[in-house]
C-alpha cells in the first residue's frame, strides 16, 4: 500500500514482527541513521542475493510503515512474489538482513577516565540530583531506547540572553527516545551530609569503619574497592556504582591540613578505582574548605586528556543567593589554577529548578546565568515541585 510523499519518496504501509521493529529503531537511533534508509538498504541487499534466507517467523507481526524511494516497493513485491516468499517474510528477512550488516556499535570508552565535579558552595541548589540524573543517564543500557528530554528551551533562552527579545516560549519538545551510552560509572558521595548516599537506597558507611576520608587522610583500613557498592536497576545492569558518604567526611578539613600534597589527596585515594569506570562523578559538599581544593584538583586536565574530558560543573539556582555562591567558589578555583598551574576546565553552568511563572527575580537572574559566556551555561531544569514535566 503506497500515498504520495511531499518529497522524493512514497509511503509504504505493511507488517513487522514487533521484536524486530523494536530491533530496528534501536539499531537506526545507535547509528544515527533514518528508519527509511535502514529499509531501503535492507530491501536493495535482499533483493541482490542469489538465494533465499531461512524463513523468520513472522507470527504476530504488526502494522509497520517507512518511506521509500518511488518504485522500490512495487519492484520488491513482485521480487516477493517470484521467490515464492510472502511481503512480510521478504520485508522481514531486508530488516534482518540489514541489522547483521549493520551491528551495535561498541560503547566508546574515554581513552582518559572521565572525572565530573559536581559543586556549589551553597546547599539545596540540586547539586545531589544533577550528579545522580548525569551518572544514570551516562549508565543507561545502549540495548535499549530511553526518553530523553531534548528541550529548544535553553536554546531559546540562550538566543533570548543574546538578542534581548521576549520571554522564552514556555513550551518544552517531546521525549525522544535514545539509545543509552552504556558506560562504567561510579559515583561519589562527597558530602558529609550523605544524601546522595541515602537518595540511591544505601545506607552511609559507619563511623568505625573505613571510609574515603580516612583513605585521603592515609588511615585506611583496606581496599577502597571494597567500600563501593552497586546501584541495583536493570536500566543499568552492574555499570552504576556509588561510593557511599560516611559522616567523619565533617572533619575531612581538619584531616586534611595534615596531609602532605592535600590537594592531590582526593585523586591519591581513588585513583585504585579509575581503571574500572568511564566516568567518575563527585558530589561535592557545600563548602569552600581543603575538601573543595582537593576535589576541584582531581577534576584538573590530566596530560593528554582532551579539554572538556573531564572539570567542573557548576550547579545553580535562577535567584540572587546562587550568584553570589558562584562568585566565591569561581574565586576559589580560580586561585586554585593559578597557585598551582593547572589546566582545570569548567564544564558548564546547570541552572537548575528553573520556574518562570516566579516572576522577575527568576527570569533576570536566568538572564544573567546566559550572559556569562565562560562558562556557559548547559543545562536548564524545570522545578519538578510545580510542573508535570521537566524542561532538561
Amino acid at each position: 500500500m503506497t500515498s504520495p510523499n511531499p518529497g522524493d519518496r512514497e509511503k509504504v504501509v505493511s507488517k513487522l514482527p514487533a521484536g524486530l521493529q523494536q530491533k530496528l529503531k534501536i539499531r537506526t537511533a545507535q547509528h544515527s541513521i533514518d528508519i527509511q534508509h535502514a529499509v531501503e538498504a535492507g530491501i536493495t541487499a535482499w533483493r541482490g542475493l542469489g538465494a533465499n534466507l531461512s524463513p523468520i517467523d513472522t507470527a504476530g507481526a504488526k502494522s509497520f510503515s517507512t518511506w521509500l524511494p518511488p518504485s522500490q516497493w512495487e519492484a520488491f513485491r513482485a521480487d516477493c512474489a517470484a521467490r515464492g516468499v510472502s511481503l512480510v517474510q521478504g520485508l522481514s528477512q531486508s530488516v534482518q538482513l540489514w541489522l547483521d550488516k549493520n551491528p551495535a556499535p561498541h560503547v566508546q570508552r574515554p581513552v582518559v577516565v572521565r572525572r565530573l565535579v559536581i559543586c556549589n558552595q551553597k546547599g539545596g541548589v540540586g547539586k545531589t540530583a544533577i550528579t545522580a540524573g548525569t551518572g544514570e543517564a551516562l549508565a543507561e543500557d545502549p540495548e535499549r531506547l530511553h526518553p530523553v528530554r531534548v528541550s529548544k528551551y535553553l536554546a531559546d533562552a540562550r538566543a533570548n540572553a543574546e538578542t534581548g527579545t521576549e520571554a522564552i516560549d514556555d513550551d518544552p519538545l517531546d521525549y525522544e527516545d535514545l539509545p543509552g551510552l552504556g558506560l562504567r560509572v561510579l559515583l561519589v558521595d562527597f558530602d558529609p551530609q550523605c544524601h546522595l548516599t541515602k537518595q540511591l537506597g544505601h545506607e552511609p558507611l559507619p563511623l568505625d569503619g573505613d571510609s574515603l576520608t580516612k583513605h585521603m587522610a592515609g588511615e585506611g583500613k583496606g581496599d577502597i574497592h571494597d567500600l563501593v557498592v552497586t546501584v541495583e536497576d536493570d536500566l543499568f545492569g552492574d555499570r552504576l556504582h556509588l561510593l557511599p558518604a560516611c559522616t567523619d567526611a565533617f572533619l575531612l578539613d581538619v584531616k586534611l591540613s595534615g596531609v602532605r600534597a592535600r590537594e592531590a589527596a582526593l585523586e591519591r585515594a581513588l585513583a585504585p578505582l579509575e581503571q574500572d569506570y568511564d566516568a567518575i562523578l563527585v558530589d561535592c559538599p557545600p563548602s569552600l574548605g581543603l575538601s573543595m581544593d582537593a576535589a576541584a584538583y582531581y577534576g584538573r586536565r590530566r596530560p593528554e586528556e582532551e579539554p572538556g574530558n573531564s572539570g567542573v560543573l557548576v550547579v545553580v539556582q535562577a535567584e540572587d543567593s546562587s550568584a553570589d555562591a558562584y562568585g566565591l567558589l569561581t574565586s576559589q578555583i580560580e586561585d586554585l589554577r593559578s597557585d598551582m598551574a593547572l589546566e582545570l576546565d569548567y564544564l558548564g553552568i546547570v541552572v537548575n529548578h528553573y520556574d518562570a511563572r516566579r516572576g522577575y527575580i527568576a527570569t533576570s537572574s536566568l538572564e544573567n546565568w546566559m550572559e556569562i559566556k565562560d562558562p556557559r551555561v548547559v543545562g536548564l531544569i524545570g522545578d519538578l515541585k510545580n510542573r508535570k514535566r521537566p524542561y532538561g
